[in-house]
C-alpha cells in the first residue's frame, strides 16, 4: 500500500514539476529579451559574463547537498525513519546557509579582482549585485531537496515559479528605471543581476511556508517514525552516527555531485574567461568585446529551456533509481535508464535541429536583427549534448556513481578551453559555438559509455541513430519549408522583413516541427505505450494523454 501511495505521489509531483519547469524557464528566457532590446548587446554581454559566474558560485555554495538530502531522505523514507530525515535537513540547511553567506561576502569584496581575472573592468558592479543572491538561494535549495526526497514535488514546483516570476519582475522594474535614468551598460547589467536575490527571497519564503505547514500536519502517514528493521526508537537513536559523521557522509556524497552539477555552467565559465580576452586580443575594445559576447549568447536562453528542463526532471530520477537500487530491482533500473536516455537524446536532438533551421527568423524576432545567426545555428546543437549529459549524470548519481560525471565534465571543460583557444581567434564567436557543441557531446558520450560498461544500458543502433535521423530530417525539412513559405507570403503581402514577419516564421516553423515530431515518433515506433508508462514520474500521465489523442496504435 505504501509503495502504491509513493508511486502515485511521484507521478503527480513529476507532472507538476515538469509543468513548473517549463513555465519558469520560459519566464527566464523572456527576461533576457528586454535586457538586450533595451540595454543593448554590451549590457547583455556583461550580464552573460557574470551570470555563469553566479551560477557556478551558487552551485559551489550548495556543496551538492540538495541532491544528498534528496537521496538520504529517500532512504530514510524507505526505512520509515522520519526523525533521521529531519536531522539530515537541519544539518544540511545549516551548512548551506553558512556557505552561501561566506561566499557572498567574498564575491562582493573581491569583485575588482575577479574582473581582472576575466579581463574586463565593466563587470565589477554586476558581480557585486550577484553576491546578494548567494545568501538566500542555497538554503532554499536545501529545503527543496528534502521534499524531493519525500517524492513531494509540489513545493519545488511552486517555489520555482514564484522565484522566477519575482526575479523577472525585479529585473524588469530595475531595467526600466535604469534605462530611463540614462545608466550605462555596466549599471544596467548590475541592476539586472539583483533579480536573483529578489527571486531567491521569494522562493525561500515559499519553502518556509511549506515546511511550517508540513510540521504542523506531521504527515505521519508519509514517513512514520518507525525505525528500520523494527528496532525500538531508543535503540535506533543509539546506532545513529554522530552529527560530525553525518556531515562527512553528506559532504562525501554532495561534493562530487556539486562538481557533476557544473555541466553547462562550467563550460560557460570557460567562455567567460577565454572568449572576451580572445576577442580583445584580436583587436576589439573592451566594450566591443562585450557586445560580441552578448551576440554570442543570444541563442543560450533557448538552449537553456531544453537543458534546464532536463535538470528539473533529473530530480525525479535520482531518488527513483536510489530506491530501485536499494530494492535491488535490476530490471527496473535497466529499463528506466535505457528509455530515459533514448528519449532525452531524441528530444535534445529535435530541439537542436529546430533551432538550427530557424536560427535567423528566431534571432530577428527576439533581438531585432540577424547578427550572430551563424553562431546561433551551431550553438543550437549544444541542446542535444547538454541534455544527455545532464540526464546521464543524474542517472549515474542515482546509482551511486557520483565521481565519474564530475571527472567527465572536467575533461569536457578542458576540451572547450582548448578548442576556444584554437577556433575563436580564427572564427570569432562561431568558433566558440562549435567548441561548445564538441564539449557537451564529449561529456555526454563519456557518461553514456560508463552506463553501458556497467551493464545498465541496452543500445540498439536503429533506435539510437537510424530512426531518429529519419525523424529529424523530416522535422528539419518541414520546419524550414513552412518558415520559408511564411516569409514569402509576408513579402508578397508587403509585410516582410520586420520582427512580426520573423516571429510568424518562427512560430509556424516550430508548430510544423512539433507536429512532424509527434506523428513521426509514433509512426516509427520509437516509443510504445508500455515503454512510456515505465518512465518514472511523468511517463504514465503522458501515456494517458497520448492515448486519449489516439497517437498509439
Amino acid at each position: 500500500m505504501k509503495s502504491d501511495t509513493q508511486g502515485s505521489k511521484l507521478l503527480q509531483g513529476a507532472f507538476i514539476l515538469s509543468a513548473a519547469a517549463i513555465f519558469s524557464k520560459l519566464i527566464g528566457t523572456l527576461q533576457k529579451i528586454p535586457l538586450q532590446n533595451l540595454g543593448g548587446d554590451a549590457a547583455f554581454g556583461i550580464y552573460n559574463t557574470v551570470y555563469p559566474l553566479y551560477t557556478i558560485l551558487v552551485t559551489v555554495a550548495m556543496l551538492g547537498l540538495p541532491a544528498a538530502i534528496s537521496r538520504f531522505v529517500a532512504e530514510a523514507s524507505a526505512a520509515q525513519d522520519d526523525q533521521e530525515g529531519r536531522r539530515v535537513l537541519r544539518l544540511s540547511a545549516g551548512i548551506t546557509a553558512v556557505s552561501g553567506l561566506i561566499l557572498g561576502v567574498l564575491v562582493y569584496t573581491g569583485a575588482p579582482v575577479i574582473a581582472v581575472w576575466v579581463g574586463n573592468s565593466h563587470i565589477t558592479p554586476a558581480l557585486r549585485s550577484s553576491a546578494w543572491g548567494l545568501a538566500v538561494v542555497p538554503l532554499m535549495a536545501a529545503l527543496r531537496g528534502y521534499f524531493q526526497g519525500l517524492h513531494n514535488m509540489m513545493p519545488t514546483a511552486v517555489s520555482q515559479v514564484v522565484e522566477q516570476s519575482v526575479r523577472v519582475a525585479v529585473m524588469i522594474a530595475l531595467l526600466l528605471y535604469l534605462t530611463a535614468a540614462g545608466a550605462d551598460a555596466a549599471g544596467i547589467a548590475a541592476g539586472a543581476l539583483l533579480g536573483p536575490a529578489g527571486g531567491g527571497l521569494a522562493g525561500l519564503a515559499v519553502m518556509l511556508l511549506y515546511w511550517r505547514s508540513y510540521r504542523r500536519r506531521g504527515l505521519q502517514g508519509v514517513m512514520p517514525q518507525v525505525p528500520a528493521r523494527g528496532k525500538p526508537a531508543a535503540a535506533a537513536a543509539e546506532v545513529r552516527p554522530e552529527r560530525g559523521a553525518n556531515a562527512r557522509k553528506l559532504l562525501a556524497y554532495g561534493l562530487p555531485v556539486m562538481l557533476g552539477a557544473l555541466a553547462v555552467p562550467l563550460i560557460g565559465l570557460v567562455d567567460v574567461f577565454t572568449v572576451p580576452r580572445l576577442l580583445t586580443g584580436s583587436g576589439s575594445s573592451e566594450t566591443a568585446a562585450m557586445a560580441q559576447f552578448g551576440i554570442y549568447n543570444r541563442g543560450l536562453p533557448l538552449v537553456q529551456i531544453v537543458t534546464m528542463l532536463a535538470t528539473s526532471l533529473s530530480v525525479v530520477f535520482i531518488p527513483a533509481l536510489a530506491e530501485a537500487k536499494f530494492q535491488r530491482n535490476e530490471d527496473l533500473i535497466r529499463t528506466r535508464i535505457t528509455l530515459s536516455l533514448r528519449w532525452f537524446w531524441l528530444l535534445g536532438l529535435a530541439a537542436s535541429v529546430g533551432l538550427a533551421v530557424l536560427a535567423e527568423p528566431v534571432n530577428t524576432a527576439l533581438y531585432g536583427d540577424a547578427a550572430g545567426s551563424g553562431a546561433m545555428t551551431w550553438l543550437a546543437f549544444t541542446a542535444a549534448g547538454g541534455t544527455v549529459s545532464i540526464i546521464s549524470a543524474a542517472l549515474l548519481q542515482g546509482l551511486g556513481a557520483v565521481r565519474a560525471p564530475a571527472l567527465h565534465l572536467l575533461a569536457a571543460a578542458a576540451l572547450k578551453a582548448a578548442l576556444n583557444l584554437l577556433l575563436v581567434p580564427q572564427q570569432g564567436i562561431t568558433g566558440a559555438a562549435i567548441a561548445g557543441v564538441a564539449a557537451h557531446l564529449f561529456a555526454a558520450a563519456l557518461n553514456v559509455l560508463l552506463l553501458y560498461r556497467q551493464g545498465y544500458l541496452r543500445l540498439r543502433f536503429a533506435d539510437a541513430l537510424l530512426k531518429p535521423a529519419a525523424l529529424l530530417a523530416g522535422l528539419g525539412l518541414v520546419a524550414a519549408a513552412v518558415s520559408l513559405a511564411a516569409g514569402r507570403a509576408a513579402d508578397a503581402a508587403g509585410f516582410g522583413g520586420g520582427r512580426t514577419d520573423a516571429l510568424a516564421q518562427s512560430l509556424l516553423g516550430v508548430l510544423a516541427g512539433c507536429a512532424v515530431f509527434a506523428l513521426g515518433a509514433v509512426a516509427l515506433r520509437l516509443l510504445s505505450e508500455n515503454e512510456l508508462r515505465q518512465l518514472p514520474g511523468f511517463g504514465p500521465r503522458l501515456a494517458d494523454k497520448l492515448k486519449k489523442l489516439r497517437l498509439f496504435p
